[in-house]
């Protein structure tokens, strides 16, 4: 039986339905400041939340997640990640969304695709990267930006960027922060396509599209066997995950966000 999910409740994200029957669930991040999406307090635990209610909703067959503004995402707000070096609740509490996020989006049996522009980092890049189908412009700009930060490359990146792009690329990308455009991100297996910027949402629709009139049982069994390779990468991604929130209570997280609010390069002893 389908239960009535209210989308009116979130703030940071703009939520709207596609298709005649609406099956095709358009999630769009909030820019700030009309520049990129940035994930705060409200903004980690919303787009935490959102798969929950997308599996919930018997009406929605497929989620499309998009960026408002001059990209994808911009990364975590400086605000919480200060926040997170101070305080042990608010650390202890993010670490628990950003467990539930990837495990969230693994586990919604609905499809998701993902059309990335622009810069594509942090929590939104989390979601982007796990989408069953993603898709980035060419010129977007891929950063799993955590070691410039002064902590270890949690969040997603050790349960998926290993597998989708192999180990040799994975580290040279997760230890050096370089960045992966998304011409480069498509030819190493990192996303499912690149195409020009200003197809990108028509095609992104038109998958969406595509998955919501085919067989919903037959796509979504297909999705929950396939994800079965995430699930075998559980212990790796807690052990990141951990490790990432251990550094948010060290010394070289707070050069980082120093060194970023200054916009130079960090100086770690």
């Amino acid at each position: 039986m389908n239960q009535a999910v209210d989308y009116g409740r979130y703030q940071t994200l703009n939520i709207e339905r596609r298709g005649a029957q609406g099956a095709v669930l358009d999630v769009q991040m909030k820019a700030r400041n009309g520049k990129l999406p940035t994930a705060g307090h409200d903004g980690h635990n919303e787009l935490t939340e959102i798969w929950r209610d997308i599996g919930h909703d018997d009406s929605v067959r497929v989620a499309v997640l998009r960026g408002e503004g001059m990209g994808f995402s911009g990364g975590g707000d400086l605000g919480l990640v200060s926040d997170m070096a101070e305080d042990f609740e608010v650390r202890t509490r993010v670490w628990r969304e950003a467990r539930d996020l990837v495990y969230n989006i693994i586990n919604c049996d609905k499809p998701i695709v993902s059309a990335m522009h622009g810069p594509a980092v942090g929590a939104g890049l989390v979601a982007g990267l796990l989408a069953d189908i993603s898709i980035a412009s060419k010129s977007a700009r891929i950063v799993d930006g955590h070691t410039r930060l002064g902590v270890a490359a949690g969040d997603h990146a050790a349960i998926i960027w290993p597998l989708l792009c192999g180990m040799a690329k994975a580290k040279y990308h997760l230890l050096l922060c370089e960045p992966v455009d998304g011409e480069t991100a498509e030819r190493i297996g990192l996303v499912s396509l690149a195409v020009h910027e200003g197809e990108l949402l028509s095609i992104a629709y038109e998958v969406a599209d595509r998955l919501a009139a085919g067989s919903q049982t037959a796509i979504r069994w297909t999705k929950y066997a396939l994800n079965n390779w995430l699930r075998q990468a559980g212990p790796t991604f807690d052990a990141s995950l951990a490790l990432e929130f251990m550094g948010f209570a060290g010394p070289d997280v707070r050069e980082g966000v120093a060194s970023l609010r200054e916009r130079r390069a960090p100086r770690f002893d």
